[in-house]
């Protein structure tokens, strides 16, 4: 599904080079859920910018469904996000001044759906995880937990490829934390593929594969036998 080859993403800062990504090469298949690991600045969440094509590698190859993306300018980047990727965000990035139902539907705007359309879908999302009696509630009035099924929910609603998840519960306290990531294991046994930055191993053992990276390089890649 997608494939890095001696990716790098240097930053230049005064006189001195920084090195976030350093060669790095990976493959990633159709119905993984992977998650990517590191302390801070290890270079995941540059990873993740660059996997969901919010940024460009400075060298390197990246080909996703088999279309070379690393050099593709703003606009084309903008519609493979919109058309292959979806996201989910710690800190949610919910519109307070709409309901989850409106919240869900934001990225079919672009689609060719009529409007009616885009409620039937964004309601079933809701439905899918959890939240169908929740929909017309605002963020404001809905839990940590709920506002995060939001996103997922708004995350599949135009069928994506891959979720992008950066530290999905990093807002959220401990059992509200397992009913997300039971539910992203849920979508992974849908056959949805997930990639999930985290820094916690504990969270890390949800996926089926752990990238570990320190100083912009992997090194460790393994699967999780209890998965």
């Amino acid at each position: 599904m997608l494939r890095l080859n001696d990716l790098k993403k240097h930053y230049q800062m005064g006189e001195t080079i920084v090195r976030a990504l350093d060669g790095v090469d990976l493959s990633i298949q159709k119905n993984e859920f992977v998650a990517v690991m590191g302390a801070s600045g290890s270079g995941k969440s540059t990873l993740l910018n660059i996997l969901g094509c919010l940024d460009t590698p400075t060298e390197g190859s990246y080909v996703l469904n088999g279309t070379e993306v690393s050099h593709l300018d703003d606009d084309e980047l903008s519609i493979i996000r919109n058309e292959h990727l979806g996201f989910v965000f710690q800190s949610f990035n919910l519109l307070p001044r709409y309901n989850a139902l409106k919240n869900v539907s934001l990225p079919l705007m672009y689609s060719e759906r009529s409007p009616s359309e885009h409620k039937e879908r964004a309601a079933e999302m809701l439905e899918l995880v959890g939240l169908g009696n929740r929909m017309h509630h605002r963020p404001s009035q809905l839990s940590g937990g709920e506002r995060q099924r939001v996103a997922i929910a708004r995350a599949l609603v135009n069928e994506p490829d891959i979720i992008m998840a950066d530290e999905p519960t990093g807002n959220l306290d401990t059992s509200t934390s397992t009913e997300i990531l039971a539910l992203l294991q849920q979508l992974h046994h849908r056959g949805q593929t997930i990639i999930m930055v985290t820094h916690e191993k504990d969270i890390a053992t949800y996926a089926n594969r752990v990238i570990l990276l320190k100083d912009g390089r992997i090194i460790d890649d393994y699967t999780n036998t209890n998965n």
